[in-house]
Parts: structure tokens; C-alpha cells; sequence
């Protein structure tokens, strides 16, 4: 297992981090305990989640996905082994914390929730799940300025409280999620000029149908040094070519899970199913051609892996392993060019 520094932390991660969303929904707290024990055996070291999960985020389900993991590092004694990573939820979800913010009283409380879930003293990583201010994510497109905007959460205040949080040494680094070049440029001056906590990553989508971190953030990732955390690098699965001519398997998300609808569209399945065919053409798994697509990209400094089956993590490790040659990059590439980011 390849591993690459996380920013200018110290720490350095393997490639392929096991992400979390599913346990407490699709996975039980064993099956999720199963994952964790053959991820770890492989050689991954990193373990995403964050307070939201499971996903669909719902006030019944919510924290189970750090319950899991932390009863999992409790029955191991597997702490000092992993390099373990939490979220914040920005606004927009009711049944956390009343409505939850990136304030300092909001961070306070959520990782002193978080680390009593995951029976932990400190998190290595903790990010902003989502911009607590109007910016383009979770997909938006057409970003519409407003002057008004009174009520957003400076990024200086949640940076001051992370500050406060690494002091407690209840945290030791931090991260941005679902974040925009501007938020983290200025989440680096802010750091430069204040002295408060450098960002070490940014964890945004990234996959064959969802390219658009090359914009702006690629550059940013080596030139500052804040690399991609890259989270649903198959598209909900998409890109195993499952869902392919209407198809929904049994227990798969998109069948389980009308909502998400993100890559669910009449050019992603065009694109979708040329990826397919040039993985098929040249004897490849789609899935882990995908995969091995996202593991190869320079800005990449890991890979967020998710199943919810042991055969599906199996074959998602078996990615570790697989170099694309230039044909097969060449191929991929012309899809892209004829169909640019169908997903963003």
C-alpha cells in the first residue's frame, strides 16, 4: 500500500482510505467491524467518517457510523494504528444540534460528541463538512453572489475555534470539505496571517464523471500543498456499470435510495457506459479501472473507498494494485473530452 503525507502534518496516509457512510444504514455495527479488520490487514491506515453518517442523513441513524468505528478501536485497541478522520456538518440539518453551524460553540460540541462516539481522546483530521456560507457544492452550479449574507460563519471563526480544539489536543490537524479554490485559498492566507491551523487537505468529489477539482483546486493541492481527499470516486457505483440500461440490483444504493440523484443523469449514463466498454475492451474491472484512475492522478492524496459488501472492498483494494497503461489513459481521456464532467 502506497502512502502519501497529509499536507505539511507529519502524517502520512495510505492511498486508499476506507470511508464510512454506509455503516448504521446499510452495514451493521459486525459487517462494519468486518470491513475495518480486512481494510487495516491490507495496509489502509485511514478511516473517514464523520458526525452526519449514515447517509441518507436521518435523525434515527445519526452518529451510529462513528458508534461503529469507535467500538471497533475499543474491541482492537487499534487507536495508535490508524490515522483517523471526522467531519463537522455545516447548515442545513435539523436534527443536529438543533440546526448545526461552523461557530466555536458548534465545533466545541460537536467534537466532544464525535470523540464520545468514537472512544477516542483526539481525532488526526478533522474537516468542515460543507461551507457554512452560499458557495457551490453537493453539485450547485451558477453561483449567485450575496452582499446580504450577514449570517454566515466567517471562515476566522471556525478556524480560531479549531485552533482552541488543536490546543485541547483534542485534534491534531485540520480539513476542508466540499470547498471551493476561494474558501481554500482563504483558509491559507487566513492561517498564514493569523497564525491559525493550515488546512492539511481537502476531501471534494472526484471521479471519471466528476473531474472538475482540475479547474482550480489541482493546482492549489501541489502548490500549497493541500492535497485531494477524493470521495465518491465511483459515483454512488455508478461506475461499476450496474445501474446500466435501467438496471437497479437488489440492496444496491441507487435502488435503496431514490434521492440521490447527483449521478443519475442521461449523460452520465453516456458516459458511464463508455467507460465500461473501453474497461471491458481492455479486460479490466470498470470499478477498479475507475479506481486506479483516481489512485494515479498527482494531486490525489487519498482515495476515500466504500462498499457494502466484502466482495465490493475486496475488489477496491484489488485497485491498489492496478497501473493503467497509456491506451487505456488515452481511451479514458477521449471520453472526457467528448463528455467534460457530466456529474459536477
Amino acid at each position: 500500500m502506497q502512502t502519501r503525507p497529509l499536507g505539511q502534518t507529519g502524517l502520512d496516509v495510505s492511498r486508499l482510505c476506507l470511508g464510512t457512510m454506509t455503516f448504521g444504514e446499510q452495514n451493521s455495527e459486525a459487517e462494519a467491524h468486518e470491513q475495518l479488520d480486512r481494510a487495516t490487514a491490507f495496509g489502509v491506515n485511514f478511516i473517514d467518517t464523520a458526525e452526519m453518517y449514515p447517509v441518507p442523513p436521518r435523525a434515527e441513524t445519526q452518529g451510529l457510523t462513528e458508534s461503529y468505528v469507535g467500538s471497533w478501536l475499543k474491541a482492537r485497541g487499534a487507536r495508535d494504528d490508524v490515522i483517523l478522520a471526522t467531519k463537522a456538518a455545516g447548515p442545513g440539518l435539523a436534527h443536529i444540534r438543533g440546526g448545526p453551524r461552523l461557530t466555536r460553540e458548534h465545533l466545541h460540541q460537536a467534537i466532544d460528541d464525535s470523540l464520545t462516539r468514537l472512544q477516542t481522546d483526539y481525532v488526526d483530521l478533522y474537516q468542515l463538512h460543507w461551507p457554512d456560507r452560499q458557495a457551490n457544492y453537493f453539485g450547485r452550479l451558477g453561483y449567485e453572489h450575496d452582499e446580504q449574507e450577514d449570517d454566515a460563519t466567517g471562515l476566522e471563526e471556525s478556524l480560531s475555534a479549531l485552533q482552541e480544539l488543536v490546543q485541547a489536543g483534542k485534534i491534531r490537524a485540520v480539513g476542508l470539505s466540499n470547498e471551493t479554490p476561494w474558501g481554500v485559498m482563504h483558509a491559507l492566507r487566513l492561517a498564514e496571517r493569523q497564525g491559525l491551523p493550515r488546512v492539511a487537505s481537502v476531501q471534494n468529489p472526484y471521479s471519471l464523471l466528476n473531474r472538475s477539482f482540475e479547474v482550480g483546486l489541482a493546482e492549489i493541492a501541489h502548490r500549497e500543498d493541500v492535497g485531494l481527499l477524493a470521495y465518491s470516486p465511483l459515483a454512488f457505483g455508478k461506475l461499476s456499470g450496474k445501474y446500466l440500461d435501467g438496471a437497479r440490483p437488489e440492496g444496491a444504493r441507487l435502488t435503496l435510495f431514490e434521492r440521490f440523484q447527483r449521478y443519475n443523469t442521461p449523460a452520465a449514463d453516456e458516459a458511464t457506459r463508455a467507460y465500461v466498454e473501453i474497461a471491458r475492451e481492455h479486460g479490466l474491472d470498470p470499478a477498479q479501472m475507475a479506481l486506479a484512475y483516481v489512485n494515479s492522478r498527482s494531486f490525489l492524496t487519498s482515495n476515500i473507498i466504500g462498499a457494502t459488501s466484502m466482495a465490493q472492498l475486496e475488489s477496491n483494494l484489488e485497485s491498489e494494485a492496478l497501473r493503467l497503461d497509456d491506451e487505456v489513459l488515452a481511451a479514458l481521456e477521449a471520453v472526457h473530452r467528448r463528455i467534460p464532467n457530466p456529474c459536477p
